[in-house]
C-alpha cells in the first residue's frame, strides 16, 4: 500500500495510490498524521484503518503532480514537532567517498581515517541479534519539519553554501504514540541533501553541511519493505540529464540492520516525546559530487525506485545572501 498527501484548496487531504495515473482520497481530516494516531490508538494495522475510510472517487494523479500540489506524505500539523536526522556511512561502499574527503587529514594515510573505522564498526557489529544493541551508526540533525521542501518543490541552496549536493536515500517515517512509544508509519524516498564540499574541507563540519533543507516522498510506502532495492538518481539540466547513476538500498545493501539504525535514534528519551514526528534519513552510497559534478540553479534531481511508485523530483534554487544580525534586548 502507498499513500500520498496533497493539497485540495487549502484542506490537507490523504490519498490511497491505486496506479500510476490515479489515487482514491481518503475521508478523513488531518491527513496522515490522523490516520496513523487511529491507528495507534485503536491497535489496528494502519492498512485496515485506510480500507475503512476510502472514498468512491479517483482523482488524476499527473495533474496533482502538474499543479504542484503534492504534499511530504506525512507532516505534523506544528513543524516544531518533527524532527528530521540521518545516520551516515551505513551503506557498503558508502564509506569510500567520504573517506577519500578527508583522508590527507589524517597523519598517516595507510591508516583507517575516522569514516573507514565508522564504517568498520558497522560491517561488523550493524546487524545485531534480534534485542540486542549494535554498533552505534554516526547520526546528524538536519532542522525540524521546516527544512522539508515537498515533492516537485524546489530545494532552497543558501548563500553561504559551497555546495548543493542530492544523497538519494530510503528515508523511515514515525509517530511517537501517547505512551511514548515510535511506531513506523512507513518508508518514503529521500533526498536528504548536503552540502559535501563543506564536509570535505573537515569532517568535523559534518553538522554544518547537513543544516539544509531535504524532500521526502511523494509516496509513502506502508508495511515491510524489500531487501534488496535497486533505483536511479540522475540530475537534469536544461532539459538533458546531466549525470546519471545506480543506486542500491535496502538491509541487504546495508552495514546496518534498520532495526539498529532505529534503536539507536529513538533510545534517547527526548525522541520519543508523545505526538511527535520523526523523518530519519538512512543513508546513500551514491553520489553525483563523487564525480565531481557541481550543481546549478535550475538543475532538478530526480530520484526513483520502482517499489516506491513515482519518482521523487526537486530543481535547485540559489539563495541570495540574506545578512543575520543579533540584536540585544
Amino acid at each position: 500500500m502507498r499513500l500520498i498527501q496533497y493539497l485540495d484548496q487549502d484542506r490537507l487531504r490523504v490519498a490511497l495510490v491505486e496506479s500510476a495515473d490515479a489515487v482514491r482520497p481518503i475521508d478523513i481530516d488531518g491527513g496522515t498524521y490522523a490516520l496513523a494516531n487511529i491507528a495507534i490508538d485503536s491497535g489496528q494495522p494502519l492498512t485496515r484503518v485506510v480500507e475503512a475510510r476510502l472514498g468512491d472517487s479517483l482523482i488524476d494523479y499527473q495533474a496533482l503532480v502538474d499543479e504542484r500540489r503534492l504534499l511530504p506524505p506525512l507532516t505534523h500539523p506544528d513543524p516544531a514537532h518533527c524532527l528530521v536526522t540521518g545516520t551516515g556511512l551505513t551503506h557498503l561502499g558508502s564509506a569510500d567517498t567520504r573517506s577519500a574527503m578527508h583522508a590527507k587529514t589524517q597523519v598517516k594515510e595507510e591508516e583507517l581515517t575516522d569514516s573507514m573505522r565508522m564504517f568498520k564498526l558497522g560491517v561488523e557489529g550493524g546487524k545485531p541479534a534480534t534485542g540486542e544493541s549494535g554498533a552505534q551508526p554516526e547520526w546528524f540533525y538536519k532542522g525540524d519539519g521546516d527544512c522539508i521542501v515537498a515533492p516537485e518543490g524546489a530545494l532552497p541552496v543558501p548563500a553561504f553554501a559551497e555546495d548543493a549536493g542530492e544523497e538519494p536515500e530510503l528515508a523511515g517515517l514515525y509517530l511517537v504514540g501517547a505512551d511514548g512509544t515510535p511506531w513506523r508509519v512507513g518508508y518514503a524516498l529521500g533526498n536528504e541533501f548536503s552540502d559535501h564540499v563543506t564536509e570535505r574541507f573537515n569532517y568535523l563540519w559534518l553538522a554544518h553541511s547537513k543544516l539544509r533543507a531535504c524532500s521526502v516522498g511523494p509516496e509513502l510506502l506502508v508495511g515491510e519493505l524489500p531487501a534488496h532495492l535497486e533505483g536511479v538518481s540522475r540530475i537534469v539540466r536544461d532539459g538533458e540529464t546531466l549525470w546519471e547513476k545506480p543506486f542500491l538500498t535496502g538491509e541487504a545493501n546495508m552495514a546496518h540492520s534498520l532495526a539498529n539504525l532505529e534503536h539507536h535514534h529513538f533510545k534517547y528519551s527526548n525522541f520519543r516525546r508523545p505526538g511527535d514526528v520523526h523523518v530519519h534519513f538512512f543513508g546513500t552510497a551514491t553520489l553525483s559530487f563523487a564525480d565531481d559534478i557541481q550543481t546549478r540553479d535550475g538543475d532538478r534531481f530526480e530520484i526513483e525506485l520502482p517499489a516506491f511508485g513515482r519518482p521523487l523530483r526537486n530543481p535547485l534554487r540559489f539563495a541570495e545572501a540574506a545578512p543575520v544580525t543579533v540584536t540585544t534586548l
